[in-house]
């Protein structure tokens, strides 16, 4: 049988490809220690749990969601996201539910690009940033992020020639897998940017939220695109709200954008579960220490492994935001953070994701998810020690 041939850019996935060496760790009979995933291991909060569970013995909550059946939680977006960020939301035009954050990122490029354009994309970032351009037919430009520049895309650096095909900037802060923070002035110049050229702004927001103490808070895209121009902005409930498997999130901003993702979804799926809308209403109108304990807890664990890390001799910078650490690799594993990784889980039972997944920028890396208690985190940091001092042998 033959197959699409835009299969082809997807066929390369270092994160298949760690899988692989988790299951020969298993098979060998070593304990995981599976730091390699940004997948939450908190609890989801009673309040939200409550609401899902009353909506299971209500019938009207059974059937297919379609999107005059998600006002409630589309209202209850904007009035979350307005009293947050001061931006007036229209949940009827500006707002958009989503089954979790990559569906949304992932469709846009079709909304948006027409085979051969490009998107400016951040490199290092998120994987499926990537996957939704190729699927559209589209080309990539990668903005290269530098940790001397703050992890900041460079606007200036890009070629005349691909700014003149490009139609989208896909910008994602604070930044999985740097752990950076941008500024509103950033977000302002990148605005200013994209008027210029003429592209639409998406900014993948999944760590609004996981902000630590002495940090500046993280600014929403729309702070600097108030009348929603061009900027359109992804929210998820994974993070702050522990709920990843309940898959729920929402887009919010330009009416335009928001209707062309709208028509994407229109033809590949219905929305989630109004029971879990349900959940996501009760934990936006919740009192919000709900989302400080679990920003406390992922600072406490980033301040045990920061301290680990230091007394084996691998310092690191402390992190302002995510629940992730982004470190360098000696020198003598820094072009082979894959090489580093297999060996590590294979040996050790300790998954680390590769920078390399990343981008060629994140070459060099790897990055720890803070997914662990502190014991647990300190346990997998002693198992490390051993390799750091050896020689790659493949």
């Amino acid at each position: 049988m033959e197959f699409a041939h835009r299969l082809r850019s997807l066929q390369s996935n270092v994160f298949a490809d760690m899988d692989r060496a988790k299951g020969e760790a298993i098979a060998q009979g070593l304990p995981i220690i599976d730091l390699s995933l940004g997948s939450s291991d908190l609890p989801t909060p009673p309040v939200v749990l409550e609401a899902i569970a009353s909506a299971l013995d209500d019938p009207s909550t059974h059937g297919y969601a379609l999107f005059q059946s998600t006002e409630p939680f589309r209202q209850a977006i904007a009035r979350h996201y307005t009293a947050k960020y001061g931006i007036p939301i229209d949940p009827d035009t500006e707002v958009l539910p989503l089954i979790g954050c990559q569906e949304g990122t992932a469709h846009l490029p079709l909304a948006v690009l027409n085979p051969g354009d490009y998107a400016l994309l951040q490199d290092p970032g998120y994987p499926s940033h990537f996957g939704g351009v190729a699927l559209a037919g589209g080309r990539v430009h990668r903005m290269p992020l530098r940790a001397e520049a703050g992890f900041l895309p460079q606007f200036e650096e890009i070629p005349a020639e691909v700014l003149q095909q490009a139609r989208l900037m896909v910008l994602s802060y604070p930044h999985n897998p740097t752990t950076a923070i941008a500024s509103l002035d950033f977000f302002k110049t990148a605005i200013a940017f994209c008027k210029r050229h003429d592209l639409m702004l998406a900014h993948d927001f999944p760590y609004a939220d996981l902000v630590f103490e002495g940090s500046p808070a993280a600014p929403s895209l729309l702070q600097a695109d108030p009348d929603k121009t061009r900027s359109i902005e992804f929210f998820t409930f994974s993070k702050s709200y522990n709920m990843g498997g309940f898959r729920i999130a929402y887009a919010v901003g330009n009416a335009e954008m928001i209707g062309a993702l709208r028509q994407v979804k229109a033809v590949i799926d219905f929305n989630q579960y109004r029971g879990i809308m349900r959940g996501a209403i009760a934990a936006l109108e919740a009192n919000q220490a709900i989302v400080s304990t679990t920003v406390k807890t992922f600072a406490d664990r980033r301040d045990a492994m920061v301290e680990a890390m230091a007394a084996i001799g691998w310092p690191v910078s402390t992190p302002p935001a995510t629940m992730y650490i982004w470190a360098q690799l000696p020198p003598h594993w820094r072009d082979n953070s894959i090489g580093f990784c297999q060996e590590l889980v294979r040996k050790t039972g300790v998954a680390l994701a590769p920078g390399a997944g990343f981008g060629a920028m994140g070459e060099g890396y790897v990055r720890f998810a803070l997914v662990h208690p502190p014991a647990v985190l300190r346990e997998a940091i002693a198992k490390i020690q051993p390799l750091l001092a050896e020689k790659p042998t493949r």
